[in-house]
Parts: C-alpha cells; structure tokens; sequence
C-alpha cells in the first residue's frame, strides 16, 4: 500500500496512516480557506475527519479482535483516505467464524450511532435532515451518528469487498460449501456492481467508482477462492522453482548484475554452505552500482532481514501471505538448508497448470 507511518498499537495490532491521509487533511484545510470558512470551522472540519476516521479503525478493529477469537492474527491495521483495510493473516474457511469476523466490524458502528442518537436529537426525515453546524456540538454528533449509520447501510450491501457480501457468502456456504456460496455472492455482487454504474451515469458520477470498486473486488475475492481450492492438497515442495541463479558471499556487486542481465531472476539469493544468508534484489544492486559499488562483495550490503518459508508449509499459507505482498520472493529451507524460491508468479503457474490438468 506504499508509505505508511505507525501511529500507535491497540492489542497487540499495528495501527498505520497511509502518506495520502495527510493530503486529504491539506484539501479540507484548502477548500474551507476558499470557502472563507473561519479558524473555528476549518478546526471543526478536520476535528470530524479525524473522528470519522477513529470509526473506521473502530471498524477494522471490531473485524481484527473477532479473528483473534478465533486464532487468526492480523498484521495491521491501515487508515486511508478511502477508508481502512484490516491485514488479516486469512479469511476464516469456517463459515460460523467467517460470518462473526464480518459482523463484528458493522456492529462496532452500530453500538457508537447508538451511544450517539440520545445526544443527536434529530427530527423527521433521516435522509432529508441536513448535518448541521459542525463547528456545533449538535451539529457535529449528529454528522458522527449519520455517517456510522451510512457506514453500516454501505458494508450491508451483499457485495465483495464489503462485509455485506462476507456475511452473504459465510450463510450460503453453511448450505452450499464456500466454493458455491463464493461463485454466488460474487456473481451477485457484480450485478450490483453494474446497477451502481448505470444508475451513476444518470445521478451521481461517485456511484460508478463504487460499481467499479464492488466489481472488482468480487471478482477478485472468486478467483482467490478458486486458486486457494486448487491449491489446498499441495505444499511449497510441489510448486516450488529449483532452477534458479544465486551469488556467493564474496561475488561482487558487478557479478550480481551480471547475473541479473543473463536471466529472468530478479532477486538473488545469496548462499553460503546451503544456507540462504541474504538477498540482493535489482533495485538493491542498480543502488549499489550507482554508489560506485561495483567491487563491493554483496555480503557487505545484501539485505539480511527477509521472510522465508519450509518446504512442508501448505501452499495456500504462503498464496494468501504471497498476495498481500506484491513482489514478495521467499527462499525455500528444509531443516534451515536451502532448497529452492517461490513467489506468487510461480504459485499462478502452478494453479494454472493444476486447472489445466483437471479439466
């Protein structure tokens, strides 16, 4: 997701705000400056974005402490200016499990419009009713409480990637399986997708990053689905590369561009007595070539902290990790000896080859 900075930890969980918040502060700042809105009112804007945004990690927290319930971890948590995204290391394949974890995060913005509506005092038309004064205490909770009801209505939409379209696939699997359910909550949820950019055309441009966004995204949770199914009798030894180039702690940085330039491989493993010591990735050895480094041996600055993974480890683990880190390359250890790489191109060779083979 690019440059995230940390900004805190709440159980155990890495809470992270994308570079991008930052400008989404400056163009609220700008257009109420444009406005000729006051001190106070620019204040009271960017004290609502931050609230707002509060909700949403509330939100992703909910999802993040119901995983936990259940063994799953979750890496982090990000704020965007779009929203935020929970890391979970997996979905839940339990469909009773996979259902709390989507419920929990909708929930979480219900119990804050409740603690809210005493306080918010509205009268007639939810809808209709403007948000009020933010610079106003009223006028600001009322705004708060509107938005977590807006939040949930939206992640209610049966559609991937939202939790309406989770919640949607985990009741259907209880009858049907999760490869079922997924190819009809997925086929559901792209034709609400195309009804939002229909509908948009005529009313409100916005609607069709949605339908694009929903469309998308539940396409893109079934085929995930579909691989993780084909893959989920295989380890990393069946998929696995073991033709590979690697360097020597006393190759030079030269020999490592060398290397570079003769094949396809762009990340070296750098091996001593068959064990992986570091890694020399192509961004690494163009800035050690530029830094007149071209006789320096790779040990001196290979990167040494990289994820690896067993030769035993199921193949799914590793798709799933592989698919939240684009690029990510994993030298392959049995009992701590180097064997071979893997990286989610060679996971989607597999896959496809393994499709080709049952059809």
């Amino acid at each position: 997701m690019g440059r995230s900075f940390q900004i805190g930890r709440i159980a155990g969980i890495k809470i992270l705000i994308h570079w991008t918040f930052l400008l989404l502060l400056g163009f609220i700042v700008f257009s109420e400056m444009r406005k000729g809105s006051d001190t106070t009112a620019i204040v009271a804007n960017i004290g609502f974005v931050l609230a707002l945004f509060l909700c949403v990690m509330l939100h992703e927290l909910g999802h993040s402490l119901a995983a936990k319930r259940y063994g799953i971890a979750t890496k982090h948590i990000t704020l965007l200016p779009i929203g935020g995204v929970a890391s979970l290391e997996r979905i839940p394949e339990d469909p009773k499990q996979e259902l709390w974890v989507a419920l929990a995060g909708p929930l979480v913005n219900v119990v804050i419009a409740l603690l809210l509506l005493p306080f918010v005092g509205f009268t007639g038309s939810f809808f209709a009713q403007s948000t009020g004064n933010l610079a106003s205490t009223q006028g600001f909770l009322y705004s708060l409480f509107r938005v977590n009801v807006i939040l949930v209505l939206f992640n209610a939409i049966p559609a991937f990637p939202m939790d309406g379209g989770r919640v949607l696939r985990a009741l259907l699997a209880m009858q049907l399986g999760r490869i079922r359910a997924t190819n009809i909550a997925s086929a559901l949820g792209r034709i609400i997708a195309v009804g939002f950019v229909f509908f948009g055309l005529f009313t409100n441009p916005f609607l069709v990053l949605i339908g694009i966004f929903v469309y998308f995204g539940a396409q893109s949770e079934n085929v995930v689905v579909q691989q993780i199914d084909l893959l989920k009798n295989y380890t990393v030894r069946d998929a696995m590369m073991t033709n590979f180039v690697t360097l020597t702690p006393a190759d030079t940085v030269k020999d490592a561009a060398d290397k570079l330039l003769s094949g396809s491989d762009q990340d070296l493993i750098v091996i001593d007595n068959d064990r992986a010591i570091g890694v020399m990735t192509r961004l690494l050895i163009i800035d050690s070539l530029r830094g007149n480094g071209r006789t320096t041996a790779v040990v001196d600055v290979m990167n040494r902290d990289f994820a690896t993974v067993q030769i035993s480890d199921r193949l799914t683990d590793v798709y799933v990790n592989a698919q939240q880190k684009p690029g990510a390359f994993y030298p392959v250890l049995e009992k701590n000896q180097f064997r071979g790489v893997i990286d989610l191109t060679n996971i989607n060779e597999f896959v496809a080859i393994r499709a080709s083979l049952s059809q």
